[in-house]
């Protein structure tokens, strides 16, 4: 695809060129490949590297450092300059008119391509999007004595191309020259060009200075290598120093600092764990570098989904960028890198659980949900963990070590509500229960007797609890039948059985046995009666009565339950039921029905309305 006025190769008979509207296709770079128009310096600074890249495989010999890249910038221009390989007069044509064409698209671009950061030709049009004209300066080091060749392009499509002497640029090498447009001017300001040439190239190998155009001497944009690349006195300078690192990177000072190095892919950076706990499934965005460029601040694939408790910087010779150059492609070897990078997080886990209990045991306290989600699919870190995490249980929060040394049977609950019903009653009748409603809670719970196999684990049910709950004796139930009969009467409506027993604390008046599935099946199956009718009616509406029933038990030990059994009113005794019953479901802290938030109302205003009528 080639610019208007550009040379194109004779075309077959009936063939014709494609013609492009150069302003569109800036504008789609800029809507929809590239997120911000500041890419422009790093697709110049990239250019640059790959130039230096060349020219050092083209000289090996050339001392590390002897070649750099210049950066100017005073408002009116903006340049960037580099000692790299530079272009020939054919060159220019090839890849500077030729939409898509990338000089790293010669010869053995196999064994060519691994060195360079980019793949795609489409960088100097990202140029575009700040400036109506490119001007390029170019001498080439592959020829003795070339001749200078300068490039200039217009936002309208044309270009020109002149031959210079070769004393117009003494020195291989290439000046790209843009003058921005006003429009953009937030981005070629001098103090935003060295902003971003910081922000793009501080881990770049080669040598980069700004100059701002005052009379002053240049800057180092990365004065220095990466941390884990540099030598320190002790192994705790290393540490201070990579901590120090993250948290100018981050903007937090980190838990702790993972060193990350995959010689494979030529892979190394460092994980800093967050000193405090993001919501579950919250993936940060990672810092990567590619060959020293920054390719991405929010790169979430580099991690698999439940290291949320990290954020990364690395920088690695082999990952490969997409089209934007501003996010990884999805290929084998990033699922590689991934996995790799996995194994290193649960090897700071397994280190910290053997030699630093401290810091497991702060970690665990901020970021033990992520450990839940590890430890569900990882038999290692569950035997390693598991006994440390926390968990919320009826004698407080507490580690499943110091619950399972109290309880030998450990019975846990299907959802909060339920264990928020039962805690307060099966505390005091010694049970031990853990919630496990949460997210990951109930399925780690059962796996305890893997590690701990004279520990049994159950599911609390009902009937378990029920079970746990005294009778009261024959004369005191014969006393209350005919107050349970218009309890249950009265509460039928909500398909809810009422008994009366003795249970701790006596404090409680009632206990309300109701589970979420319970109650999904009744309404279900109401639904459907109320859909059907005839012989399926009266099928399902004996279905209906087989679905398992609310229970509301009523404490004896109580002094409202003892006088609310003796009441002989009928009236009064509904009432007081449908009181109980709906003190009970708000202390279960469930989502109340609409019926249930009614009836608690009415019953309070009866109960009113009975007193008022009694005092007078």
């Amino acid at each position: 695809m080639t610019l208007p006025h550009s040379p194109a190769h004779p075309a077959a008979d009936g063939d014709r060129t494609f013609q492009v509207d150069l302003r569109g296709l800036v504008d789609l770079l800029s809507h929809h490949l590239y997120s911000s128009p500041r890419v422009y310096l790093r697709e110049l600074l990239q250019n640059a590297v790959d130039a230096l890249t060349a020219r050092y495989r083209l000289e090996p010999a050339a001392a590390e450092g002897s070649f750099g890249i210049r950066l100017f910038a005073d408002g009116s221009v903006v340049r960037v300059e580099d000692d790299g390989v530079g272009l020939t007069e054919a060159d220019v044509h090839t890849f500077l008119a030729t939409i898509g064409r990338s000089s790293k698209r010669t010869d053995q671009i196999a064994e060519q391509r691994a060195d360079f950061i980019g793949q795609f030709g489409i960088g100097l049009l990202s140029c575009f999007l700040v400036a109506d004209e490119i001007h390029v300066l170019s001498r080439s080091a592959r020829t003795p004595d070339a001749p200078a060749v300068e490039w200039r392009g217009r936002g309208d499509g044309s270009y020109s191309v002149r031959t210079l002497p070769a004393s117009a640029r003494p020195r291989p090498g290439t000046t790209v020259t843009l003058t921005p447009r006003a429009d953009t001017a937030e981005w070629t300001r001098p103090a935003q060009v060295h902003a971003l040439a910081r922000h793009f190239g501080s881990l770049l190998r080669h040598p980069v200075t700004f100059q701002d155009g005052t009379s002053g001497p240049g800057t180092a944009v990365n004065p220095e290598p990466a941390p884990w690349a540099r030598t320190h006195p002790t192994p705790g300078a290393r540490s201070r120093a990579l901590a120090a690192y993250g948290a100018e990177v981050f903007g937090f000072t980190p838990l702790d600092t993972i060193e990350l190095d995959l010689p494979a892919v030529g892979l190394k950076g460092i994980a800093c764990v967050l000193s405090e706990a993001v919501p579950a499934g919250r993936r940060h965005g990672h810092r990567v570098h590619v060959k020293g460029m920054l390719l991405s601040e929010q790169a979430e694939e580099i991690l698999p989904e439940w290291a949320f408790f990290v954020r990364c910087v690395v920088d690695a010779e082999s990952l490969r960028p997409t089209a934007s150059r501003e996010a990884l492609y999805e290929d084998d070897t990033l699922a590689a890198v991934r996995d790799a990078l996995a194994e290193h997080l649960r090897a700071w886990i397994a280190r910290t659980a053997a030699s630093d209990p401290d810091l497991l045991s702060r970690f665990l306290q901020i970021h033990h949900l992520a450990v839940k989600s590890l430890a569900v699919h990882d038999d290692e870190i569950l035997r390693m963990l598991l006994p440390w995490l926390p968990f919320e249980t009826t004698d407080g929060h507490a580690t499943l070590d110091e619950f399972a040394r109290a309880h030998r049977t450990v019975l846990v609950t299907s959802s909060v509500e339920e264990f928020r019903q039962v805690a307060a009653i099966a505390s005091a009748a010694g049970l031990g229960v853990v919630n496990g409603g949460y997210t990951y809670d109930r399925e780690l719970v059962h796996r305890l007797p893997e590690i701990r196999p004279e520990v049994g684990v159950a599911d609390l049910n009902p009937a378990t609890l029920t079970a746990h709950l005294d009778p009261v004796d024959r004369e005191t139930e014969l006393a209350a039948a005919a107050y349970l009969a218009l309890a249950r009467d009265a509460l039928a409506v909500f398909d809810c059985d009422v008994a009366l027993r003795t249970f701790q604390p006596a404090t409680a008046p009632a206990l309300l046995l109701d589970s979420r599935e319970a109650r999904h099946e009744r309404t279900r199956s109401q639904l459907a009666r109320e859909q059907q009718g005839g012989l399926w009616g009266d099928i399902l509406g004996h279905l209906r009565q087989e679905a398992p029933r609310a229970q509301l038990i009523l404490n004896q030990l109580n002094p409202l339950v003892r006088t609310a059994v003796t009441i002989d009113e009928p009236e009064l005794a509904r009432t007081s039921a449908e009181a109980l019953y709906g003190q009970a479901a708000m202390l279960s802290r469930r989502p109340l029905r609409p019926a249930e938030s009614s009836l608690i109302n009415r019953s309070f205003l009866d109960l009113l309305a009975h007193a008022l009528r009694k005092d007078n």
